[in-house]
């Protein structure tokens, strides 16, 4: 019981100051997407694909910002299921949470200069949470 009452006294001043509180569960009108694709003269885009979705969502009480590849429909008419990566300066995050779909990511000579290409997409998909839905952020503020 303890437990629970710290954990509420610790989530309350997020609340108070219309943060989303770490156990707050995004629903789909709370995720902001953006479409992304690789300028011709961009020679640090991060990703292996060229284009794809930046998105925002708060989710454990933060913004989490992630990359979803555009997939094609097949000619079944079905699409495979996108891969989508944690676009974050975390090292450890950056990682580990993406291990799965690390291949998203265009090849780097190590996580630092990884995490140079991600900073600016995630600047930019913190912004994305603090928009409207269906806001689109212009080229220049990357």
């Amino acid at each position: 019981m303890q437990a629970l009452a710290a954990t509420m006294a610790l989530a309350a001043p997020f609340v108070l100051t219309g943060e989303k509180g770490l156990f707050h569960f995004p629903d789909a009108s709370e995720v902001r997407l953006q479409d992304i694709s690789r300028a011709a003269h961009e020679d640090d885009w991060p990703f292996s694909v060229s284009s794809g979705y930046l998105g925002c969502v708060w989710s454990a009480g933060r913004k989490t910002v992630s990359f979803v590849e555009k997939r094609e429909p097949s000619h079944d008419g079905g699409a495979p299921d996108p891969r989508m990566v944690i676009v974050t300066t975390d090292p450890f995050e950056l990682t580990l949470l993406n291990i799965t779909n690390r291949d998203l990511f265009a090849p780097a000579d190590s996580v630092e200069a990884l995490i140079k290409r991600v900073a600016p997409f995630e600047v930019l998909g913190e912004k994305l949470c603090d928009q409207p839905q269906g806001a689109r952020l212009g080229d220049g503020e990357l």
